[in-house]
């Protein structure tokens, strides 16, 4: 009779586990373990390669389901199949896109300006690439969604936690705490919310990408930052030479962005560097171009481009967007964050 109680409370706490992923989102991997010959050894091999929830098999072209070692094409059949069974993959109206996109939590950048232009903050589940030139407060702005992203839904926050891939060493916990204080939430708790890595090269802030989804499937993450994007691939892939796989392999990288930004709903920041442009058409427009030519322009839903103007004030304008109209606004760079800019400064 014990044994009975015991499978009935483990069967009771596993209908819990599985309501609680519903609730994050994703579906945990472990949700295929023992469906149409899928053993734990398959699931470990899975998690191996990166592949941490149902979405992330339904959602993965067959062959790299084929390409991880162990994984045959009839298995990769019979887990394509059972993923699909529990992801939502056909059409649906305008009018439940409409609802969903509504349902959408918006990250609040600190400034109300800021916020008004972005239609209420930054999105989640899409990429939002911030570029501009050096000092114009793009890791000032990463550093303060890192903080925002804690807040209550009501404060315009996401009640979850943050992870920071730095490529440059810019990451400075001093401001976080800065910035928590403004808004009176406990320093340490702040930090300890923020998953921080420095990327060394290429291959491993992709590398960082996977064991980002692994954190992801273990607790609630709102926000992934990666600043920068692209000063990596400036200095591994060097001349025209090198162009081809460099544009390969930043490709690969946005699209495990973009795949973790559908998969966890979490809004995806990265910044990228400006360059000038050396044709006869830039004498009259704006010399800088965002780096990463049309791969970084299509991954990115949103592009926000930032400039200086006097003093700690800075420009931020909408670049491109699908659902933002081309605007500018104001903000400024305070000791607390980023905050809205004095009209007398």
């Amino acid at each position: 009779e014990r044994m009975a109680s015991k499978q009935k409370q483990k069967e009771v706490e596993e209908v819990q586990e599985v309501e609680e992923d519903e609730e994050q989102g994703a579906i945990l991997i472990q949700k295929l373990e023992g469906v149409n010959g899928i053993v734990a050894a398959d699931i470990k091999k899975l998690k191996e390669a990166g592949f941490h929830t149902v979405e992330s098999i339904a959602y993965a072209p067959k062959k790299a389901l084929i390409a991880i070692k162990g994984i045959s094409e009839q298995k990769a059949d019979k887990l394509a199949l059972e993923a699909k069974k529990l992801v939502p993959m056909g059409f649906q109206t305008a009018t439940q896109v409409h609802k969903e996109r509504q349902d959408l939590i918006q990250v609040t950048t600190g400034s109300k300006e800021l916020d008004k232009l972005l239609e209420g903050g930054i999105e989640t589940g899409s990429i939002t690439e911030i570029f501009g030139e050096f000092r114009t407060g793009k890791s000032q702005l990463c550093m303060q969604l890192c903080v925002t992203c804690q807040l209550p839904l009501d404060q315009g926050g996401g009640e979850g936690r943050a992870l920071y891939i730095d490529t440059e060493g810019t990451f400075r916990p001093e401001r976080l705490l800065a910035i928590a204080e403004r808004y009176g939430l406990g320093g340490e708790e702040v930090l300890d919310n923020v998953a921080y890595a420095r990327a060394h090269n290429s291959e491993h802030q992709l590398q960082l990408l996977l064991d980002a989804s692994a954190m992801m499937a273990e607790s609630r993450f709102v926000l992934l930052v990666v600043d920068s994007a692209t000063s990596l691939y400036r200095t591994d892939f060097s001349g025209r030479g090198e162009l081809s796989a460099r544009q390969t392999h930043l490709a690969r990288f946005l699209r495990t962005l973009q795949s973790l930004a559908t998969e966890f709903g979490v809004a995806v920041v990265i910044t990228n560097q400006v360059v000038a442009q050396v044709d006869g058409g830039a004498m009259y427009a704006d010399p800088n171009k965002p780096i990463g030519g049309n791969i970084m322009a299509h991954a990115s839903t949103t592009r926000l481009y930032l400039r200086k103007k006097k003093g700690e004030t800075r420009i931020c304008k909408i670049y491109d967007s699908p659902s933002l109209p081309e605007s500018e606004a104001l903000f400024a760079i305070s000791p607390n964050g980023i905050t809205d800019a004095d009209p007398d400064k």
